[in-house]
C-alpha cells in the first residue's frame, strides 16, 4: 500500500513494479507472433537456457531493443527445427519469427518468453540474403570470373583452406596421397574456420594470405568435411563470395552437403559434393592425361606398324620390280653382248684377213727392197775402208774403194772425183 510522507502518497519500487506486472498480465494475455533480429543467443552451456537479445533495425538505427527468455526444453525443441528445416543452428545475427509472450519482473524487467520460432521465415530471409548476394556479384561482373580461368593440364600444387581436424580434410589427403596410380600432389594447408559468423572473414583471411605467395600454387581448394549439412550460411557471405570469384587462381570446392549449392560454391571453378569427390577430381586430371599418352601412343604405335607394313610392301614390290627389271636388262645386254661378240668376230675375222692381205703386200715390196733385189736391177755399193760411201768429197786419188755388184765385189782405185749435177 502506498503511505504517506510529507502530504505525498508515496509507492514503493516494488509496488509500482508489482502493479506493472498486474497491468501487463491483465493487457497481454495471449501469445504474439514477433517480428525480430536476433542479435545476440546468449546460451549458457551448463544450464541449456538461453536469453536472446532481440533488436529491430531500420539499416543501421536501432528502433527496438528488448530483452526474451528461451528455456532450454523451448530452445531444444527449437533448434531441432532449425536444424532440420535450415541445415543451421539458431545464432547470432539471424531474422526470426518467434511467437512469445510479454512478461515483467519487477526484479528482471520486461522480456518476452520465447515459446516458438518459425524456421521458415527465417529460411526465407535467408534465401533472400543468398539471392540478394548473387544478384551483387552478377551486378560487379564477378559470378562468372573464377570459372573463366584456366586450370594447369596437371594441377599438382594444391592450397587448401580446411582445418586440420576436419574430417573432410583428412579424407581429402588421404585419398590424393595414397592414390593406386601414385600421382604426385603437394599440398598446404591454411587453416580457418569452417562454419559460424567468423568463418566468413577466416576462410577469406586464408585466401588474401595465399595471394601473398600465389606463385607456389595452382588452385585453391576449400575442404570442409564430413557431410554435414549444418552451419552452411556463411558459404552465402558476400564479404566470402566476392573473395572466392575475384581471386587470381582457380577455388575448388569441396564443403560436404547435399543441400542446393551455397554462393560460394556457384561462383568457384569446379564445385565437388564432397571433398572425397573433390580428391577424385584432381586425380582425374592426371588420369584423362595419362589415358590420352596412352591413346596417343597406342595410335602412333598403330600407325607405325601400319607404315612398316605398308613400307614393308613397297620395298618388296620395289625389289620385285628391280628384279624384274634387272633381269630384263640383262637378259637385253646378254642379247647385245652376242651381238657384239658376234659383230666382234666377224669384224675381227674380216680385219684379219685384209691386214693379212695387207702385210702380204708390205712384205712383197720390204722383199723388193733387200740388197739383193736392189744389186739384181743394177745397183752396186761402194765402200771405203769398209764404209758405204754417200758423197765422194771425202774420197782422195789413190784411194782404194769395194764395189759390191749382185754376182760378184770389184776393188779399184780413185784416179779423181767429180762433182755431179743434180737434174
Amino acid at each position: 500500500m502506498p503511505q504517506q510522507i510529507l502530504d505525498k502518497t508515496v509507492f514503493s519500487l516494488s509496488e509500482v513494479g508489482r502493479s506493472i506486472q498486474k497491468t501487463l498480465r491483465n493487457r497481454y494475455t495471449n501469445s504474439y507472433w514477433i517480428r525480430a533480429e536476433l542479435n545476440k543467443l546468449n546460451h549458457y552451456g551448463q544450464s541449456g537456457h538461453c536469453f536472446p537479445e532481440l533488436v529491430e533495425k531500420d539499416n543501421d538505427t536501432i528502433r527496438a531493443q528488448m530483452r526474451s527468455v528461451l528455456w532450454r526444453e523451448d530452445y531444444a525443441a527449437i533448434n531441432g527445427k532449425f536444424l532440420e528445416v535450415l541445415k543451421e543452428p539458431l545464432k547470432d545475427g539471424i531474422k526470426i519469427l518467434l511467437l512469445g509472450r510479454i512478461s515483467f519482473d519487477p526484479v528482471y524487467g520486461l522480456s518476452i518468453r520465447i515459446v516458438d520460432i518459425d524456421p521458415s521465415f527465417t529460411l526465407g530471409d535467408l534465401e533472400q540474403e543468398k539471392q540478394a548476394c548473387i544478384a551483387a556479384l552478377v551486378r560487379e561482373g564477378l559470378f562468372e570470373k573464377n570459372k573463366a580461368l584456366s586450370v594447369p593440364l596437371l594441377p599438382q600444387r594444391i592450397a587448401v583452406i580446411s582445418a586440420e581436424t576436419s574430417k573432410g580434410y583428412v579424407d581429402f589427403t588421404r585419398i590424393i596421397d595414397q592414390n593406386e596410380s601414385h600421382y604426385r600432389f603437394f599440398h598446404m594447408l591454411f587453416p580457418a574456420l569452417l562454419q559460424g559468423d567468423q568463418a566468413a572473414r577466416s576462410i577469406s583471411a586464408q585466401l588474401t594470405c595465399i595471394k601473398e605467395i600465389i606463385q607456389h600454387f595452382d588452385l585453391v581448394a576449400i575442404i570442409r568435411g564430413g557431410g554435414d549439412d549444418i552451419g552452411l550460411s556463411c558459404y552465402n557471405n558476400l564479404y566470402l563470395s566476392r573473395a572466392v570469384a575475384d581471386f587470381p587462381l582457380p577455388v575448388f570446392t569441396g564443403i560436404g552437403h547435399a543441400t542446393n549449392e551455397t554462393v560460394t560454391e556457384m561462383v568457384a571453378h569446379t564445385n565437388a559434393i564432397t571433398p572425397t569427390k573433390l580428391a577424385e577430381t584432381l586425380i582425374a586430371y592426371f588420369r584423362d592425361y595419362d589415358n590420352k599418352v596412352w591413346n596417343l601412343a597406342e595410335k602412333i604405335n598403330h600407325a607405325s606398324r601400319q607404315q612398316l607394313t605398308l613400307n614393308r610392301h613397297l620395298f618388296i614390290s620395289s625389289v620385285n620390280q628391280l628384279r624384274s627389271g634387272v633381269n630384263e636388262q640383262l637378259a637385253h645386254e646378254r642379247y647385245g653382248l652376242q651381238e657384239s661378240s658376234l659383230r666382234l668376230k666377224s669384224g675381227t675375222k674380216s680385219l684379219l684377213s685384209d691386214n693379212g692381205r695387207e702385210l702380204k703386200g708390205l712384205e712383197s715390196s720390204v722383199g723388193q727392197l733387200h740388197p739383193d733385189n736392189v744389186l739384181k736391177r743394177g745397183y752396186s755399193i761402194t765402200r771405203h775402208k769398209g764404209k758405204a760411201l754417200k758423197s765422194g768429197q771425202k774420197l782422195r786419188k789413190g784411194d782404194l774403194l769395194e764395189t759390191t755388184l749382185f754376182d760378184s765385189v770389184v776393188q779399184s782405185q780413185t784416179i779423181t772425183t767429180q762433182k755431179r749435177e743434180k737434174p
